[in-house]
């Protein structure tokens, strides 16, 4: 199947997700969708994953309000069912949770934390656009209090009339980024993503940074394809072994941006290199 240009790409591509949501603005228009309250002053980190195949299919990226609450998001778009959701989830919360409280601080002072999927299938196979889950007494049913939530969004659910028309009109638009998609929606929030998202695929800069990433690969897959380590890596990685995806998604980015991308090709079949930039680079 032939690769998709970074114009024809939709918001459910990593790439774009990942792009689309470093613009504070997009980022908080989404996170308000998806929350349904006002949030302010959103700021990115922008270290983020991206999984290294030919079609960009997942995308880990962290990020983290700084309204007054102060509240911890972690945002992921899933495209392939891996079947290890709820252990991610439980990971990433640790991680929000190592972030949110300083030396000295009281368990008190720690803030709330989300950590939000975007699936484009059913993560739980009950139908459902929206899943919340959140620590509950099995006996009364009382909530436990820790502030923390996990929401799993669901493009292929079939309960409407359970949710707003506004986030069925973005669920709708993730998969399909469009014109057309957008016109079909009244939803202001959607008109504004759309209009962020025309913006970011008319950026050269951002088109290129694609074009890189898509030949980077391309050669890689080339190069090492008869000893099957690329293969091997990005299957290894699509069963969910997030760590190496983030390790070797990692370098390939800092190789990029110091340009050392000779050594993407390198590496990809040469194990002792692959290390040796490990090291140099800490990771």
């Amino acid at each position: 199947m032939a690769r998709k240009k970074f114009e024809q790409l939709d918001l459910k591509d990593a790439f774009l997700f990942s792009a689309a949501l470093e613009d504070p603005e997009a980022c908080r228009l989404i996170l308000e969708l998806f929350l349904g309250y006002p949030i302010a002053n959103i700021t990115v980190h922008a270290e983020h994953s991206i999984l290294l195949s030919s079609d960009f299919k997942s995308v880990r990226l962290d990020i983290y309000a700084s309204d007054e609450l102060s509240v911890g998001y972690n945002m992921e778009m899933q495209n392939e069912k891996e079947n290890n959701l709820p252990m991610r989830s439980r990971y990433y919360q640790s991680e929000l949770d190592i972030a949110a409280l300083k030396p000295g601080e009281d368990y008190n002072d720690m803030k709330p934390g989300y950590i939000i999927f975007i699936c484009t299938f059913d993560p739980f196979g009950k139908g459902l656009y929206k899943y919340t889950f959140e620590n509950r007494c099995l006996e009364t049913d009382m909530p436990l209090g820790d502030k923390t939530m996990k929401i799993f969004f669901n493009t292929k659910g079939t309960n409407p009339e359970d949710v707003s028309e506004e986030l069925l009109a973005f669920l709708a638009y993730v998969e399909d980024s469009t014109d057309s998609c957008a016109e079909k929606t009244q939803s202001e929030t959607v008109h504004k993503i759309h209009n962020r998202i025309k913006e970011l695929k008319k950026n050269r800069e951002m088109g290129a940074k694609f074009m890189l990433l898509d030949e980077l690969i391309k050669s890689a897959e080339k190069k090492a394809g008869a000893e099957g380590l690329v293969k091997g890596r990005i299957e290894g990685i699509s069963k969910g072994r997030s760590e190496e995806q983030n390790r070797y998604s990692r370098l390939i980015l800092r190789l990029a941006k110091d340009g050392r991308s000779d050594l993407i090709v390198k590496a990809a079949s040469d194990t002792h290199l692959l290390d040796a930039l490990y090291q140099e680079y800490k990771l």
